[in-house]
Protein backbone atom coordinates (compact mmCIF):
# COMPACT_ATOMS: atom_id res chain seq x y z
CA UNK A 1 0.00 0.00 0.00
CA UNK A 2 2.88 2.17 0.62
CA UNK A 3 4.41 1.69 -2.21
CA UNK A 4 1.13 3.90 -4.59
CA UNK A 5 2.40 6.58 -2.38
CA UNK A 6 5.90 6.17 -3.06
CA UNK A 7 5.48 5.15 -6.81
CA UNK A 8 3.47 8.63 -6.76
CA UNK A 9 6.15 10.85 -4.95
CA UNK A 10 8.75 9.37 -7.66
CA UNK A 11 6.49 9.62 -10.38
CA UNK A 12 5.65 13.53 -9.66
CA UNK A 13 9.07 14.64 -8.79
CA UNK A 14 10.05 12.86 -12.40
CA UNK A 15 7.40 14.85 -14.11
CA UNK A 16 7.46 18.29 -11.86
CA UNK A 17 11.33 18.67 -13.35
CA UNK A 18 9.98 17.35 -17.52
CA UNK A 19 10.76 20.94 -19.47
CA UNK A 20 9.53 19.49 -22.74
CA UNK A 21 6.38 17.69 -20.65
CA UNK A 22 6.17 21.05 -18.80
CA UNK A 23 5.82 22.97 -22.38
CA UNK A 24 3.55 20.51 -23.94
CA UNK A 25 1.00 20.67 -21.20
CA UNK A 26 1.03 24.33 -20.58
CA UNK A 27 0.61 24.98 -24.39
CA UNK A 28 -2.48 22.51 -24.91
CA UNK A 29 -4.47 23.75 -21.53
CA UNK A 30 -3.38 27.41 -22.81
CA UNK A 31 -5.63 27.17 -25.53
CA UNK A 32 -8.37 24.93 -23.26
CA UNK A 33 -8.27 28.23 -21.10
CA UNK A 34 -9.18 30.81 -23.98
CA UNK A 35 -11.40 28.86 -25.28
CA UNK A 36 -13.23 28.11 -21.88
CA UNK A 37 -13.67 31.89 -21.82
CA UNK A 38 -15.02 32.40 -24.81
CA UNK A 39 -17.57 29.05 -24.41
CA UNK A 40 -18.55 30.61 -20.54
CA UNK A 41 -18.86 34.05 -22.03
CA UNK A 42 -22.40 32.65 -23.77
CA UNK A 43 -24.27 31.73 -20.66
CA UNK A 44 -26.60 34.44 -19.64
CA UNK A 45 -25.96 33.71 -15.52
CA UNK A 46 -23.54 31.03 -15.45
CA UNK A 47 -24.07 31.08 -11.28
CA UNK A 48 -27.44 30.15 -11.58
CA UNK A 49 -26.85 27.34 -14.37
CA UNK A 50 -24.49 26.05 -12.04
CA UNK A 51 -26.47 26.07 -8.86
CA UNK A 52 -29.41 24.42 -10.82
CA UNK A 53 -27.36 21.66 -11.91
CA UNK A 54 -25.85 20.86 -8.34
CA UNK A 55 -29.66 20.74 -6.82
CA UNK A 56 -30.44 18.24 -9.94
CA UNK A 57 -27.65 16.10 -9.34
CA UNK A 58 -28.61 16.29 -4.89
CA UNK A 59 -31.53 15.32 -5.94
CA UNK A 60 -30.61 12.20 -8.07
CA UNK A 61 -28.17 11.26 -5.25
CA UNK A 62 -30.90 11.33 -2.38
CA UNK A 63 -32.94 9.27 -4.65
CA UNK A 64 -30.64 6.91 -6.70
CA UNK A 65 -32.73 4.17 -5.52
CA UNK A 66 -35.73 6.00 -7.42
CA UNK A 67 -33.97 6.77 -10.65
CA UNK A 68 -32.02 4.05 -11.41
CA UNK A 69 -35.27 1.35 -11.99
CA UNK A 70 -37.46 4.04 -13.11
CA UNK A 71 -33.85 4.59 -16.32
CA UNK A 72 -34.42 0.25 -16.18
CA UNK A 73 -37.90 -0.06 -16.49
CA UNK A 74 -38.54 2.13 -19.52
CA UNK A 75 -35.29 1.48 -21.22
CA UNK A 76 -36.48 -2.45 -21.08
CA UNK A 77 -40.18 -1.24 -22.18
CA UNK A 78 -38.50 -0.60 -25.70
CA UNK A 79 -36.35 -3.72 -25.90
CA UNK A 80 -33.41 -2.87 -23.97
CA UNK A 81 -31.79 -5.22 -21.64
CA UNK A 82 -29.87 -4.15 -18.40
CA UNK A 83 -27.09 -5.78 -16.34
CA UNK A 84 -26.13 -4.01 -12.29
CA UNK A 85 -22.57 -4.43 -12.03
CA UNK A 86 -21.22 -4.74 -8.29
CA UNK A 87 -17.45 -3.98 -9.75
CA UNK A 88 -14.92 -3.99 -12.08
CA UNK A 89 -14.79 -8.30 -12.06
CA UNK A 90 -18.33 -8.50 -12.48
CA UNK A 91 -18.99 -5.90 -15.47
CA UNK A 92 -15.50 -8.15 -17.48
CA UNK A 93 -17.91 -11.29 -16.87
CA UNK A 94 -21.19 -10.25 -17.95
CA UNK A 95 -19.78 -8.59 -21.24
CA UNK A 96 -17.50 -11.54 -21.66
CA UNK A 97 -20.51 -13.58 -21.90
CA UNK A 98 -22.52 -11.13 -24.49
CA UNK A 99 -19.31 -11.53 -26.50
CA UNK A 100 -19.58 -15.46 -26.72
CA UNK A 101 -22.89 -15.86 -26.71
CA UNK A 102 -23.04 -13.85 -30.09
CA UNK A 103 -19.52 -15.58 -31.49
CA UNK A 104 -17.67 -12.10 -31.06
CA UNK A 105 -14.36 -11.51 -32.42
CA UNK A 106 -13.79 -8.02 -32.29
CA UNK A 107 -14.83 -4.98 -30.30
CA UNK A 108 -15.05 -1.03 -31.49
CA UNK A 109 -15.27 1.10 -28.72
CA UNK A 110 -15.80 4.53 -28.48
CA UNK A 111 -14.66 6.75 -25.72
CA UNK A 112 -15.30 5.90 -22.00
CA UNK A 113 -13.86 6.43 -18.87
CA UNK A 114 -15.80 3.45 -17.32
CA UNK A 115 -14.57 1.00 -19.70
CA UNK A 116 -10.85 2.11 -18.56
CA UNK A 117 -12.65 1.86 -14.87
CA UNK A 118 -12.90 -1.56 -15.37
CA UNK A 119 -9.53 -2.34 -17.73
CA UNK A 120 -11.75 -3.20 -20.69
CA UNK A 121 -8.81 -3.20 -23.38
CA UNK A 122 -6.75 -5.47 -21.79
CA UNK A 123 -9.64 -7.94 -20.65
CA UNK A 124 -10.82 -8.56 -23.95
CA UNK A 125 -7.51 -9.42 -25.33
CA UNK A 126 -6.57 -11.31 -22.68
CA UNK A 127 -9.97 -13.53 -23.53
CA UNK A 128 -8.53 -13.60 -27.46
CA UNK A 129 -10.84 -10.20 -28.47
CA UNK A 130 -9.69 -7.65 -30.66
CA UNK A 131 -10.77 -4.11 -28.81
CA UNK A 132 -9.55 -1.18 -30.95
CA UNK A 133 -10.46 2.51 -29.32
CA UNK A 134 -12.24 4.49 -32.11
CA UNK A 135 -11.79 7.79 -30.47
CA UNK A 136 -8.69 9.32 -32.11
CA UNK A 137 -7.15 10.68 -28.79
CA UNK A 138 -7.64 7.05 -27.29
CA UNK A 139 -6.75 5.58 -30.60
CA UNK A 140 -3.47 7.08 -29.88
CA UNK A 141 -2.85 6.12 -26.22
CA UNK A 142 -3.26 2.52 -27.38
CA UNK A 143 -1.06 2.81 -29.53
CA UNK A 144 1.30 3.97 -27.10
CA UNK A 145 0.21 0.73 -24.61
CA UNK A 146 -0.27 4.71 -22.79
CA UNK A 147 -3.91 4.94 -20.44
CA UNK A 148 -5.22 8.15 -21.10
CA UNK A 149 -3.58 11.33 -19.56
CA UNK A 150 -6.52 13.16 -19.17
CA UNK A 151 -10.72 12.75 -18.61
CA UNK A 152 -11.63 13.99 -21.77
CA UNK A 153 -8.58 14.83 -23.86
CA UNK A 154 -6.61 11.58 -23.34
CA UNK A 155 -3.54 12.58 -25.24
CA UNK A 156 -3.17 15.81 -23.90
CA UNK A 157 0.57 15.02 -22.84
CA UNK A 158 1.48 14.85 -26.47
CA UNK A 159 2.57 17.45 -28.57
CA UNK A 160 1.93 17.14 -32.90
CA UNK A 161 5.39 16.14 -33.35
CA UNK A 162 5.40 13.30 -30.87
CA UNK A 163 2.12 12.46 -33.04
CA UNK A 164 3.83 12.32 -36.45
CA UNK A 165 6.61 10.50 -34.87
CA UNK A 166 4.12 7.85 -33.41
CA UNK A 167 2.00 7.61 -36.99
CA UNK A 168 5.85 7.32 -38.95
CA UNK A 169 6.71 4.73 -36.73
CA UNK A 170 3.65 2.58 -36.91
CA UNK A 171 1.87 3.34 -40.56
CA UNK A 172 4.97 4.36 -42.65
CA UNK A 173 3.31 8.10 -42.64
CA UNK A 174 5.90 10.88 -43.85
CA UNK A 175 7.24 12.55 -40.65
CA UNK A 176 6.07 15.96 -40.92
CA UNK A 177 3.09 15.11 -41.79
CA UNK A 178 0.38 17.49 -40.61
CA UNK A 179 -2.50 17.13 -38.34
CA UNK A 180 -5.29 16.70 -40.62
CA UNK A 181 -3.13 13.99 -43.12
CA UNK A 182 -2.58 12.38 -39.43
CA UNK A 183 -6.74 12.65 -38.86
CA UNK A 184 -6.96 11.34 -42.42
CA UNK A 185 -4.92 8.21 -42.50
CA UNK A 186 -7.00 7.37 -38.82
CA UNK A 187 -10.17 8.17 -40.40
CA UNK A 188 -8.89 4.93 -43.19
CA UNK A 189 -7.64 2.92 -40.54
CA UNK A 190 -10.68 2.85 -38.52
CA UNK A 191 -13.33 2.49 -41.11
CA UNK A 192 -13.28 -1.09 -42.11
CA UNK A 193 -13.26 -1.73 -38.01
CA UNK A 194 -17.05 -0.23 -37.87
CA UNK A 195 -18.05 -2.39 -40.63
CA UNK A 196 -16.40 -5.45 -39.17
CA UNK A 197 -16.69 -5.25 -35.73
CA UNK A 198 -19.31 -7.69 -34.16
CA UNK A 199 -19.83 -5.59 -30.70
CA UNK A 200 -19.86 -1.72 -29.71
CA UNK A 201 -19.33 -0.57 -26.83
CA UNK A 202 -19.76 2.91 -25.39
CA UNK A 203 -19.98 4.87 -22.13
CA UNK A 204 -22.88 7.08 -21.48
CA UNK A 205 -22.25 10.66 -20.35
CA UNK A 206 -26.45 10.58 -18.78
CA UNK A 207 -28.95 8.19 -18.46
CA UNK A 208 -32.22 9.82 -18.79
CA UNK A 209 -34.34 8.08 -15.99
CA UNK A 210 -38.17 9.58 -17.61
CA UNK A 211 -37.05 8.02 -21.15
CA UNK A 212 -34.78 5.14 -20.47
CA UNK A 213 -32.29 6.89 -22.73
CA UNK A 214 -28.29 6.85 -22.69
CA UNK A 215 -27.05 10.54 -24.07
CA UNK A 216 -24.04 10.19 -25.44
CA UNK A 217 -21.80 13.69 -26.23
CA UNK A 218 -18.75 13.66 -28.94
CA UNK A 219 -17.51 15.61 -31.23
CA UNK A 220 -15.76 12.84 -34.03
CA UNK A 221 -18.98 11.30 -34.71
CA UNK A 222 -16.69 7.86 -33.43
CA UNK A 223 -19.78 6.97 -30.98
CA UNK A 224 -22.64 6.99 -33.64
CA UNK A 225 -20.48 4.94 -35.95
CA UNK A 226 -19.64 2.49 -32.95
CA UNK A 227 -22.82 2.13 -31.62
CA UNK A 228 -24.91 2.04 -35.39
CA UNK A 229 -23.11 0.06 -37.29
CA UNK A 230 -22.54 -3.46 -35.01
CA UNK A 231 -25.72 -5.97 -34.19
CA UNK A 232 -24.63 -5.59 -30.43
CA UNK A 233 -24.20 -2.66 -28.76
CA UNK A 234 -23.19 -2.09 -25.07
CA UNK A 235 -23.44 0.63 -23.45
CA UNK A 236 -21.27 0.59 -19.64
CA UNK A 237 -22.52 3.66 -17.46
CA UNK A 238 -21.60 4.57 -13.60
CA UNK A 239 -25.26 4.37 -11.02
CA UNK A 240 -24.14 8.14 -10.84
CA UNK A 241 -24.99 9.35 -14.16
CA UNK A 242 -28.58 9.47 -14.12
CA UNK A 243 -30.65 12.49 -14.53
CA UNK A 244 -34.71 13.05 -14.00
CA UNK A 245 -35.74 13.66 -17.43
CA UNK A 246 -35.19 14.03 -21.24
CA UNK A 247 -35.43 17.97 -20.17
CA UNK A 248 -32.81 18.31 -18.03
CA UNK A 249 -30.14 18.13 -21.13
CA UNK A 250 -30.77 21.54 -22.19
CA UNK A 251 -29.11 22.14 -19.00
CA UNK A 252 -26.51 19.65 -18.69
CA UNK A 253 -25.23 19.33 -22.23
CA UNK A 254 -24.38 23.02 -22.80
CA UNK A 255 -22.53 22.83 -19.31
CA UNK A 256 -20.31 19.77 -19.70
CA UNK A 257 -19.79 21.37 -23.34
CA UNK A 258 -18.28 24.62 -22.50
CA UNK A 259 -16.43 23.62 -19.03
CA UNK A 260 -15.28 20.49 -21.34
CA UNK A 261 -14.11 22.17 -24.56
CA UNK A 262 -15.21 25.80 -24.67
CA UNK A 263 -17.80 24.75 -27.10
CA UNK A 264 -21.60 25.78 -26.89
CA UNK A 265 -22.80 22.48 -27.70
CA UNK A 266 -20.36 19.63 -28.72
CA UNK A 267 -20.60 18.66 -32.60
CA UNK A 268 -22.51 14.97 -32.24
CA UNK A 269 -25.14 14.82 -29.77
CA UNK A 270 -26.93 11.02 -29.28
CA UNK A 271 -30.01 9.88 -27.57
CA UNK A 272 -30.12 6.03 -27.90
CA UNK A 273 -33.65 4.17 -26.26
CA UNK A 274 -33.03 0.51 -27.21
CA UNK A 275 -32.12 -1.28 -29.76
CA UNK A 276 -33.89 -0.75 -33.62
CA UNK A 277 -37.37 -1.05 -33.56
CA UNK A 278 -39.47 -2.40 -36.05
CA UNK A 279 -39.76 1.09 -38.11
CA UNK A 280 -35.97 2.44 -37.80
CA UNK A 281 -34.00 2.27 -40.55
CA UNK A 282 -30.40 1.42 -38.35
CA UNK A 283 -29.03 0.59 -35.03
CA UNK A 284 -28.07 -2.63 -33.16
CA UNK A 285 -30.02 -5.97 -33.07
CA UNK A 286 -29.67 -5.78 -29.35
CA UNK A 287 -28.42 -3.31 -26.30
CA UNK A 288 -27.63 -3.23 -23.20
CA UNK A 289 -26.95 -1.09 -20.43
CA UNK A 290 -24.59 -2.42 -17.51
CA UNK A 291 -25.07 -0.16 -14.73
CA UNK A 292 -21.72 0.25 -12.43
CA UNK A 293 -21.39 -0.09 -8.96
CA UNK A 294 -17.76 0.03 -8.46
CA UNK A 295 -17.43 1.63 -5.34
CA UNK A 296 -19.83 4.21 -5.86
CA UNK A 297 -22.00 2.72 -3.05
CA UNK A 298 -18.72 3.18 -0.64
CA UNK A 299 -18.97 6.97 -1.85
CA UNK A 300 -23.07 7.49 -1.53
CA UNK A 301 -23.07 5.92 1.92
CA UNK A 302 -20.13 8.89 2.97
CA UNK A 303 -23.18 11.81 3.54
CA UNK A 304 -20.56 14.75 3.76
CA UNK A 305 -18.44 13.34 0.75
CA UNK A 306 -21.46 11.82 -1.80
CA UNK A 307 -21.36 15.20 -3.42
CA UNK A 308 -18.33 13.48 -5.47
CA UNK A 309 -21.22 11.73 -7.54
CA UNK A 310 -22.07 14.88 -8.81
CA UNK A 311 -19.47 14.86 -11.19
CA UNK A 312 -20.43 14.80 -15.04
CA UNK A 313 -16.28 14.38 -16.12
CA UNK A 314 -15.79 17.82 -17.91
CA UNK A 315 -12.09 17.64 -17.04
CA UNK A 316 -12.23 21.75 -15.53
CA UNK A 317 -10.67 21.26 -12.43
CA UNK A 318 -7.74 19.12 -13.75
CA UNK A 319 -7.07 22.12 -16.03
CA UNK A 320 -6.93 24.43 -13.30
CA UNK A 321 -5.10 22.51 -11.11
CA UNK A 322 -1.62 23.71 -10.69
CA UNK A 323 -0.62 20.16 -9.06
CA UNK A 324 -1.89 18.40 -12.03
CA UNK A 325 -0.67 20.78 -14.62
CA UNK A 326 2.83 20.05 -12.91
CA UNK A 327 3.31 16.30 -12.78
CA UNK A 328 0.14 15.33 -15.46
CA UNK A 329 -2.24 12.69 -15.41
CA UNK A 330 0.03 9.34 -15.50
CA UNK A 331 1.49 10.10 -12.46
CA UNK A 332 -2.14 9.64 -10.22
CA UNK A 333 -1.63 5.73 -11.38
CA UNK A 334 -5.56 5.92 -11.51
CA UNK A 335 -8.59 6.10 -14.08
CA UNK A 336 -10.01 9.43 -12.89
CA UNK A 337 -6.88 11.89 -12.02
CA UNK A 338 -6.84 15.37 -10.91
CA UNK A 339 -8.48 17.03 -8.24
CA UNK A 340 -11.89 14.74 -8.82
CA UNK A 341 -10.19 11.70 -8.92
CA UNK A 342 -7.70 12.29 -5.61
CA UNK A 343 -11.78 13.03 -4.15
CA UNK A 344 -13.40 9.59 -5.53
CA UNK A 345 -10.32 7.70 -5.82
CA UNK A 346 -9.99 6.74 -2.05
CA UNK A 347 -13.63 5.74 -1.60
CA UNK A 348 -13.75 3.63 -5.22
CA UNK A 349 -10.46 2.09 -4.63
CA UNK A 350 -9.76 1.85 -0.83
CA UNK A 351 -8.51 4.79 1.29
CA UNK A 352 -5.53 3.04 2.43
CA UNK A 353 -3.88 2.52 -0.40
CA UNK A 354 -5.17 5.82 -2.37
CA UNK A 355 -5.17 7.99 0.80
CA UNK A 356 -2.31 10.15 -0.57
CA UNK A 357 -3.71 11.72 -3.63
CA UNK A 358 -5.89 13.65 -1.22
CA UNK A 359 -2.92 15.29 -0.26
CA UNK A 360 -1.63 16.19 -3.34
CA UNK A 361 -3.36 19.55 -3.83
CA UNK A 362 -2.47 22.92 -2.21
CA UNK A 363 -6.34 23.42 -1.51
CA UNK A 364 -6.37 26.75 -3.31
CA UNK A 365 -9.95 26.41 -4.62
CA UNK A 366 -9.77 26.45 -8.41
CA UNK A 367 -11.12 23.43 -8.60
CA UNK A 368 -14.37 24.07 -7.16
CA UNK A 369 -14.73 27.24 -8.25
CA UNK A 370 -14.44 26.26 -12.17
CA UNK A 371 -16.92 23.29 -11.25
CA UNK A 372 -19.65 23.49 -13.65
CA UNK A 373 -22.09 21.61 -10.71
CA UNK A 374 -20.38 23.33 -7.74
CA UNK A 375 -18.79 20.43 -6.00
CA UNK A 376 -16.77 21.72 -3.26
CA UNK A 377 -13.45 19.61 -4.22
CA UNK A 378 -11.29 20.87 -1.84
CA UNK A 379 -13.49 20.40 1.45
CA UNK A 380 -13.76 17.06 -0.05
CA UNK A 381 -10.48 16.79 0.22
CA UNK A 382 -10.26 18.16 3.80
CA UNK A 383 -12.73 15.61 4.67
CA UNK A 384 -11.26 12.56 2.96
CA UNK A 385 -8.01 13.72 4.97
CA UNK A 386 -9.95 13.82 8.54
CA UNK A 387 -11.44 10.05 7.71
CA UNK A 388 -7.88 8.56 6.87
CA UNK A 389 -6.88 9.92 10.32
CA UNK A 390 -9.88 9.04 11.88
CA UNK A 391 -9.09 5.65 10.80
CA UNK A 392 -6.04 5.19 11.62
CA UNK A 393 -4.04 4.80 7.80
CA UNK A 394 -1.83 7.38 8.09
CA UNK A 395 0.64 5.04 10.29
CA UNK A 396 1.53 5.01 13.87
CA UNK A 397 4.62 7.36 13.37
CA UNK A 398 3.13 9.93 12.15
CA UNK A 399 -0.11 10.04 14.53
CA UNK A 400 2.51 9.80 17.41
CA UNK A 401 4.30 12.70 15.52
CA UNK A 402 0.74 14.80 15.31
CA UNK A 403 -0.06 13.83 18.87
CA UNK A 404 3.14 15.28 20.39
CA UNK A 405 2.37 18.75 17.99
CA UNK A 406 -0.92 19.07 19.79
CA UNK A 407 0.12 18.32 23.53
CA UNK A 408 3.20 21.17 22.73
CA UNK A 409 1.41 24.12 20.61
CA UNK A 410 -1.36 23.25 23.63
CA UNK A 411 0.81 24.64 26.73
CA UNK A 412 3.63 27.24 26.33
CA UNK A 413 5.39 25.26 29.15
CA UNK A 414 5.80 22.78 25.91
CA UNK A 415 6.73 24.91 23.60
CA UNK A 416 9.75 26.36 25.55
CA UNK A 417 11.02 23.33 27.24
CA UNK A 418 12.69 22.07 24.12
CA UNK A 419 15.35 24.78 22.36
CA UNK A 420 16.07 25.87 19.36
CA UNK A 421 19.44 23.58 18.53
CA UNK A 422 16.75 20.35 19.74
CA UNK A 423 13.87 21.39 17.75
CA UNK A 424 16.72 22.25 14.66
CA UNK A 425 18.01 18.34 15.36
CA UNK A 426 14.40 16.78 15.12
CA UNK A 427 13.90 18.61 11.96
CA UNK A 428 16.66 17.52 10.52
CA UNK A 429 16.34 14.03 11.31
CA UNK A 430 13.31 13.09 11.07
CA UNK A 431 11.12 16.07 8.60
CA UNK A 432 14.13 16.24 5.77
CA UNK A 433 13.31 13.66 3.97
CA UNK A 434 9.11 14.37 3.86
CA UNK A 435 9.94 18.06 3.77
CA UNK A 436 11.43 17.67 0.57
CA UNK A 437 14.67 17.70 -1.59
CA UNK A 438 14.27 20.85 -3.72
CA UNK A 439 13.18 22.88 -0.27
CA UNK A 440 15.21 24.08 3.12
CA UNK A 441 14.19 22.92 6.53
CA UNK A 442 13.37 26.07 8.53
CA UNK A 443 15.58 27.22 11.03
CA UNK A 444 13.57 27.83 14.53
CA UNK A 445 15.39 30.39 16.82
CA UNK A 446 17.95 29.52 19.23
CA UNK A 447 14.93 31.22 21.91
CA UNK A 448 11.80 31.34 21.92
CA UNK A 449 9.47 34.50 20.46
CA UNK A 450 8.25 34.07 24.57
CA UNK A 451 11.59 33.83 26.28
CA UNK A 452 13.14 36.90 23.90
CA UNK A 453 10.13 39.33 24.77
CA UNK A 454 10.45 37.92 28.98
CA UNK A 455 14.57 39.13 28.47
CA UNK A 456 13.87 42.69 26.26
CA UNK A 457 11.51 43.81 29.05
CA UNK A 458 13.75 42.76 31.92
CA UNK A 459 16.59 44.50 29.94
CA UNK A 460 14.36 47.42 29.65
CA UNK A 461 13.31 47.79 32.87
CA UNK A 462 17.17 47.84 34.09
Amino acid sequence: MIKTAEEFLEKSDEKAFDLSHRKTINYNIGKYNVAVERGLSKFENLEASKKKAHVIKWRVMENLDKFLPEFESNFQRRGGKVIWANDAAEAQREILNIIKKNNGKSVIKSKSMTTEEIHLNEFLESNQIESLESDLGEYIVQLLGQPPYHIVTPAMHLSATDIAQLFHDKFGTPLDATPPQLVQKARELLREKYLNADIGISGGNFLIADTGSIALTENEGNARLSTTFPKIHIAIVGIEKVIPSMTDLDLFWPLLASHGTGQNLTVYNTILSGPRQADETDGPEEMYVILLDNGRTNLLAQKDQRQGLYCIRCGACLNACPVYKNIGGHTYNTTYSGPIGSVITPHLKGMEEFKHLSYASSLCGKCSEVCPVKIDIHKMLLLNRRDAATAHENGKTEEMGWNMFNKMMQKRKWMDFFGGRFKNFMLKTFFKKSWGKYREMPKVADKSFAKQWEELKKSKES
